[in-house]
């Protein structure tokens, strides 16, 4: 085969061995789901099942992200430049692989705190109302958030006069502007919704990225009823400390959760000096090991992020109102 010679002869045979694997277990999932009996023995630790799916689907992402990488050396002009190009994409395989497994791990640990069921939250527009009023999220159209963080990072959280409705139900449509040196790095529309109970609901959004006044990325973006995503709850209407939940889900795109950890934290702002706050650690299995702590005020809604690993700070400075 005349693509054997990209690796040695060690590697093809590795590369052989783990394409084979994955190829095997598809087809084993495919033999399973083709009788009712095994496809009910299939929709045992479901949450499980999700997380061997998408470590599968993200082999299959990075060995196709390799051949593409391996076609494209092979159109540079010079045999010097196609063995460094190819030269790299063989380094960087590995590590590709290595992160499929360290989201599956992270993947498992979420199965942990919160069982091995099914996500399928189950939404009826009758159950929420119109103002989005919890205390420690509350978004009142016309209002402006302003954060600043490190250097010249500045945000504005815009909640619009709009709504967008989605899955039957009305939401409020929030802008997040993220700024650097004056220029737009990150215009991203969330949608948000509350329910009877006081719980406020994420159904999605439409994340933009910028270079030099570019857009050059969507990801992230998701809205809840297209292609299989499902609305998460970013405030509960009533937290406890250890209560852990889905943000949002959307397989493989966006899957963040958070952990509540305090419910009584001092924080100090150039805003001001808040008591009794909520604190959560935020956090996804999408970029495991990475977890952020945000401090939400009552009354106010969200005044602090913090890394608690590199201590950096994105703070609240100033509200704004039509």
């Amino acid at each position: 085969m005349r693509y054997r010679g990209i690796f040695d002869q060690g590697e093809w045979r590795r590369g052989l061995i783990i394409w084979g694997e994955v190829v095997a277990i598809m087809l084993l999932a495919f033999s399973l789901l083709s009788s009712l009996g095994e496809a009910q023995a299939w929709a045992e630790n479901l949450c499980t099942k999700t997380s061997q799916a998408a470590f599968r689907s993200c082999q299959f992402e990075t060995f196709g992200a390799f051949w593409l990488a391996i076609g494209n050396c092979d159109n540079l002009p010079t045999a010097a430049k196609r063995r460094a190009c190819k030269r790299k994409a063989r380094q960087e395989f590995p590590s590709g692989i290595e992160e499929c497994q360290d989201q599956f791990e992270a993947r498992q640990e979420v199965c942990e705190a919160l069982g091995e069921g099914p996500y399928h939250p189950v939404i009826n527009p009758a159950d929420f109302v119109e103002t989005i009023d919890n205390p420690f999220f509350p978004l009142t159209p016309g209002t402006t958030f302003i954060y600043e963080g490190a250097g010249e990072e500045h945000t504005e959280v815009f909640v619009t006069h709009e709504t967008k409705e989605i899955l039957g139900v009305t939401c409020i449509v929030v802008r997040d502007t993220v700024m650097v040196a004056g220029e737009i790095i990150e215009d991203t529309f969330d949608y948000y919704a509350q329910d009877r109970e006081g719980n406020v609901w994420y159904f999605g959004e439409l994340s933009q990225e910028f270079e030099d006044g570019e857009l050059v990325s969507l990801a992230g973006s998701w809205k809840a009823g297209e292609d299989g995503a499902k609305p998460g709850i970013i405030m509960e209407a009533d937290p406890q400390v250890g209560d852990v939940y889905r943000q949002e889900f959307a397989l493989g795109e966006a899957e963040d959760l958070a952990e509540v950890l305090n419910l009584d934290a001092s924080v100090i702002v150039p805003f001001g000096a808040f008591d009794h706050t909520l604190q959560t650690e935020d956090f996804s299995p999408l970029e495991p090991g990475v977890r952020e702590q945000k401090f939400y005020a009552p009354g106010v809604g969200l005044v602090l992020e913090e890394n608690p690993d590199t201590g950096e700070r994105v703070e609240l400075v100033d509200i704004l109102q039509e």
